[in-house]
């Protein structure tokens, strides 16, 4: 596999999450993680990223009955659009980007 290509399919696993936020980067994942390092890398830490904010968004929803949970989803989602942006620039840059405040679960 040919390094754009590499590239290009790390960056569609960020672009697909938008729209489909589990099926979309799993089918590409499970495809193409034999044959790239790359793109295994960059499964690994979107699924880590969406396991990440999904106890985030947890955390901030049981906090709604102290009316904080509020903010704190707004900050959620607003963080899961950013660094979404972030990652899938980076991505097709060739770029092993790091999500900020991820849990690194799948190793």
């Amino acid at each position: 596999m040919s390094q754009s290509d590499e590239r290009m399919f790390a960056m569609l696993i960020y672009l697909l999450s938008i729209f489909f936020p589990v099926l979309g980067p799993l089918i590409i994942w499970i495809i193409k993680r034999d044959d790239s390092d790359f793109i295994d890398y960059h499964g690994k830490e979107y699924f880590n990223f969406l396991i990440s904010i999904t106890i985030y968004g947890i955390i901030s929803s049981i906090l709604i009955i102290i009316l904080i949970g509020f903010v704190l989803l707004a900050i959620v989602g607003l963080y899961t659009l950013i660094f979404t942006i972030i990652a899938l620039i980076k991505a097709y840059g060739g770029e092993r980007y790091e999500i900020p405040l991820t849990i690194r679960i799948i190793k």
